[in-house]
């Protein structure tokens, strides 16, 4: 969970051991790409929602539950061309981690084609920052990658 907005709140510089009137947080969950969205959501509610101290009164506004996704497990020939396909363009073999399975077009596109496997790609070269002010895209490694989906898209396409 991260705060993406507060409201309410002074300066930090400037802030001290007081009660506010009003204090307004905008927050994110990253879930588990499994995890129902609906039924999280409720779960936070009521955690924020039960047992709040002082009295305070706590609402909750704006659910905006995006489903995630996991990549289906890919098949032995098609390992083999990332494999392939990876030691080429980047001299190494390829990997696979859970970044960005929250991004609700993916889990859509699962559902519309669930027997197509779906390689979600991105750009994080070295010294990228992701989704923040200084947000950069590495053109070298922005090139590597074109040239290796390209090549993964022609020979998929080959084997079929």
């Amino acid at each position: 969970m991260s705060v993406t907005g507060a409201g309410g709140l002074p300066e930090y510089t400037k802030a001290g051991n007081v009660v506010r009137a009003k204090t307004s947080l905008r927050l994110s969950i990253r879930l588990a790409p499994n995890k129902d969205p609906n039924e999280a959501a409720k779960q936070v509610r009521e955690k924020l929602t039960t047992d709040v101290p002082y009295n305070c009164k706590v609402t909750v506004e704006g659910d905006h539950n995006g489903k995630g996704w996991c990549m289906n497990e890919m098949k032995d020939w098609e390992k083999e061309i990332m494999s392939r396909t990876s030691n080429t363009f980047f001299g190494k073999d390829w990997g696979s981690y859970g970044m960005g399975g929250s991004i609700p077009f993916l889990a859509q596109l699962g559902q519309l084609y669930p027997k197509t496997n779906i390689l979600a790609m991105g750009v994080l070269g070295p010294g990228s920052n992701a989704h923040g002010p200084n947000e950069s895209i590495n053109l070298a490694y922005t090139k590597k990658l074109t040239m290796a989906l390209s090549n993964i898209v022609c020979e998929f396409g080959a084997h079929k």
